[in-house]
């Protein structure tokens, strides 16, 4: 009786030991878990601002009935097909005189420096800024990128201001909490909170910039967001909220954030100079295939290839040529083509920098002298105007001498080539391929990627459903009728 006494203590023990060690086990699991977001809100909120901004429409804007403006993207911004969702607008109305907007922003200077959203303040005739205790003053631009959609103002407020610092984007991690704080719906300082959901995003749009690779989170942003600051866990700005992806306009949990480490120099560029100034390499490129890996005898589908080399551009004086697979670009491993557009805009004009290609099957380094990127409405180290994809899913390129030997083009075509199609795009699911020539888009003649972006403008302000496609395929002509994608989802 006693032993088995003494077996049934010691299973007692045991079973206790087990339930400690469990409990422990979940203590130490939920360490990460915050208790409160309090301290922080606190610590942050005096920095966060509400922008109010009129401007005047003479031409077609969406808008609804209390006067709530289209945010005016510019081309190769992002977020011209999340607009509708993010905005709540509805369709579009022919709307003149004064149009009100309200967007969100976040101080990082005491003498009263402010950081927002281009698409906030962009063609504003009136800025004002309204902090957490109420008071109002007018704003200054002091500059605006509008590749980034990043935008710098200044307030005179007569005293010093509360502000708040950017932190390391690149150690947020995926699963890390943030708090994002600013102005939905006009209501006033507001927080909400959630985690990074994904990094390094390359927003789902044809016109996506080619200058950013989005946080995407999961707290709360909704419209009047725009602008405001997302907060790690030590109170300091990783992103800035610009966008959300939505069918049904408002937040449902996938949201994108600038990281702080791309706005950052930016931001700096903008106090400084009013402006951003960007490399340029002089290519066109095109993303390697599985097809393609096999013709060029590749290990992967990693690199990009050059289809052309711009004259007189700094990859012509620096010996890149038609055909090269490149593969690094100074430090950065280049796997597509967005990495390389990305590398090559921050590097400051002058910068010689080694190029890593692979050339008939031989890996190589170039150096190359980069240069400044003139015209901001050209991204012109990929090679393609902002106008080269569009809404239908096609990434057009340049019909030249390089993409005629390519696809082996007659003479007498004229268009723009079909250098890629998006998947399950519009375009993708009527049957449009790689290599195909867009010669007509309704009435109007196409000569280049431009002319195409503008025809399809044209079609979804008219308020057409479909466009009329003349291409031409291996030498044969056939019409195809292309859905408009109006909406991102």
């Amino acid at each position: 009786m006693l032993e088995r006494n003494r077996t049934r203590i010691r299973a007692g023990v045991a079973a206790t030991a087990l339930v400690a060690a469990l409990s422990f086990a979940s203590t130490d699991a939920r360490a990460d878990y915050p208790g409160s977001f309090a301290p922080l809100v606190d610590q942050v909120k005096g920095a966060v601002v509400n922008i109010a901004t009129t401007e005047v429409q003479t031409a077609s804007a969406e808008g609804d009935e209390e006067g709530q403006a289209q945010p005016q993207f510019p081309p190769g911004s992002p977020f011209g097909e999340f607009f509708k969702h993010y905005f709540g607008e509805q369709g579009p109305m022919m709307r003149h005189g004064p149009v009100k907007a309200l967007g969100s922003g976040f101080i990082i200077d005491a003498s009263g420096y402010i950081v927002t959203n281009n698409h906030v303040v962009d063609n504003a005739k009136d800025i004002k800024v309204t902090l957490l205790d109420g008071t109002t003053y007018p704003a200054k631009l002091i500059g605006k990128d509008r590749m980034a959609d990043l935008a710098v103002l200044k307030i005179d407020a007569g005293h010093s201001l509360p502000t708040v610092q950017f932190g390391d984007s690149e150690k947020a991690k995926v699963g890390d909490w943030v708090v994002a704080v600013g102005e939905p719906f006009g209501l006033g300082n507001t927080v909400t909170a959630g985690i990074i959901s994904a990094r390094g995003r390359d927003v789902p749009s044809e016109t996506r910039s080619a200058y950013v690779d989005y946080l995407q989170i999961d707290a709360p942003i909704n419209q009047g967001n725009s602008g405001g600051p997302t907060f790690n866990e030590e109170g300091q700005v990783i992103g800035i909220n610009t966008a959300i992806y939505s069918p049904s306009g408002g937040s449902v949990g996938i949201g994108f954030a600038i990281p702080s480490n791309i706005a950052k120099p930016i931001v700096e560029q903008l106090e400084k100079e009013g402006h951003v100034t960007r490399g340029w390499l002089g290519v066109q490129m095109q993303a390697i295939t599985p097809d393609m890996e096999e013709a060029l005898g590749l290990n992967s589908t990693n690199g990009v290839v050059v289809a052309d080399v711009l004259p007189d551009g700094p990859a012509a004086r620096g010996g890149l040529k038609s055909g090269d697979v490149i593969t690094g670009y100074g430090d950065t491993t280049v796997k597509s083509s967005h990495d390389l557009a990305l590398a090559v805009a921050n590097t400051r004009p002058g910068t010689s920098v080694p190029v890593k290609v692979i050339r008939d099957g031989k890996p190589q380094s170039i150096s190359v002298t980069i240069e400044k990127l003139k015209d901001q409405k050209e991204v012109a180290e990929n090679g393609e105007s902002e106008h080269g994809k569009t809404q239908l899913g096609l990434n057009l390129a340049p019909l030249n001498q390089t993409t005629r030997q390519q696809y082996d083009v007659p003479k007498g075509v004229t268009g723009a080539i079909v250098a890629g199609v998006k998947r399950d795009s519009p375009a993708d699911q009527i049957g449009i391929r790689q290599g195909d020539i867009v010669v007509r888009i309704d009435n109007t003649p196409i000569q280049s990627p431009n002319d195409a972006s503008e025809a399809v403008d044209k079609a979804v302000k008219s308020g057409k459903k479909a466009v009329a496609i003349l291409l031409n395929r291996d030498g044969n002509n056939l019409f195809v009728a292309v859905p408009l994608a109006g909406k991102a989802g």
